[in-house]
Parts: structure tokens; C-alpha cells; sequence
């Protein structure tokens, strides 16, 4: 336990964060204020309890947690996924026939789709079922988790708002020199 909070101490100094911001040990940091005295009376008498004490929570870590169950049932998920990646796999197929590149080679097994665009690098896709996201990574872009947003009718990178098919078209024509039709 003093070895958690001796870390944790050292990782706000390390970040720099103010003295009124705690770190709890799952990475959330809380925001919280100091007892309004201190006296020799027991822990919970020491603070006033007719003035209000705030807290609020927030994470360094990106978007706030949603609950992936919520957003699509787990059939509704694997029907959606699975035809968007075999949507993709399609069309990358026809586009490898119209592109030179040394090494293209496009595959699915083991529900992942591998594209390998030789010295350029290689993309790789699957589904996260818990999550109800399909991964993304990219030879340009890095790792990206989509999420399907139903009023956009499209995997959204929740972070950058990237559409994953218009992703994909931008990164394939730059590095392929072909523009690609993938929406």
C-alpha cells in the first residue's frame, strides 16, 4: 500500500500536476481540496460539513468510457463488422490488380484482415467483440479503434472523428499513388 501511494506521488510530481489533484491507481485524476482545518479530532470530524466539498473526475487517458453493450448487441456488432471487413477485402482485392506495388498482398484468416503493401508497410484489421470496435493498424496513422456511430451510418475513430473507410482512401492513395473507392 505505501508502495502504491509513493508511486502514485511520484508520478503527480512527474506530471506536474497541482497539489490538489490526486491520482488514483486505476489512472483517473481527481480533483479535490484540502480539509478546511486540522485538528487532533477523528478523520471525518476535521472536515465542515456545512460547506460543500466538490470533487470532479476526469482522465488523461482520451474520451470517456461509453458501454459498448449498450451501443450494439453483440450479433447486431458481428453482423455490421464482418460485412464491413469482407466489404473491404473486396475491394482491395480489385484494387491490388490496378496498383504496382511490390509485395501487395491482401488476406483474411482468423478474423483479421492483413494488408501488406510490401516496403510501405502493413495494415491490420479485426473485430473487439467486448468492445463492439473494429482495431486498426496503420503503416501511417498508427492503432485506431472504431465505433459505429449509427447516425453517421460509419466506424468512427472516436478521437479524431475519422471515418474508417475515408481513412483508409486517403492512406491508400498516398501511399499507393491510385485513388480507391472504398465507401
Amino acid at each position: 500500500m505505501a508502495t502504491a501511494s509513493r508511486f502514485l506521488r511520484k508520478l503527480q510530481r512527474s506530471l506536474k500536476l497541482p497539489p490538489t489533484t490526486l491520482l488514483r491507481s486505476n489512472g483517473t485524476r481527481v480533483l479535490s481540496f484540502p480539509p478546511v482545518h486540522k485538528s487532533n479530532e477523528p478523520f471525518g470530524s476535521r472536515i465542515r460539513h456545512d460547506s460543500p466539498v466538490t470533487t470532479r473526475s476526469f482522465s488523461s487517458q482520451g474520451p470517456a468510457p461509453i458501454d459498448y453493450s449498450s451501443v450494439l448487441q453483440e450479433d447486431e456488432f458481428h453482423k455490421l463488422a464482418n460485412f464491413t471487413i469482407n466489404d473491404l477485402l473486396e475491394k482491395i482485392e480489385d484494387y491490388g490488380d490496378n496498383v504496382q506495388i511490390d509485395g501487395f498482398d491482401i488476406d483474411y484468416g482468423n478474423e483479421v484482415l492483413t494488408l501488406k503493401l510490401g516496403s510501405l508497410g502493413t495494415y491490420v484489421m479485426n473485430k473487439q467483440t467486448p468492445n463492439r470496435q473494429i482495431w486498426m493498424s496503420s503503416p501511417v496513422s498508427g492503432p485506431s479503434r472504431f465505433d459505429w456511430d449509427r447516425d453517421a451510418n460509419a466506424w468512427i475513430y472516436r478521437r479524431t472523428e475519422a471515418k474508417l473507410h475515408k481513412l483508409l482512401e486517403e492512406e491508400l492513395e498516398s501511399l499507393c499513388g491510385e485513388p480507391i473507392q472504398l465507401s
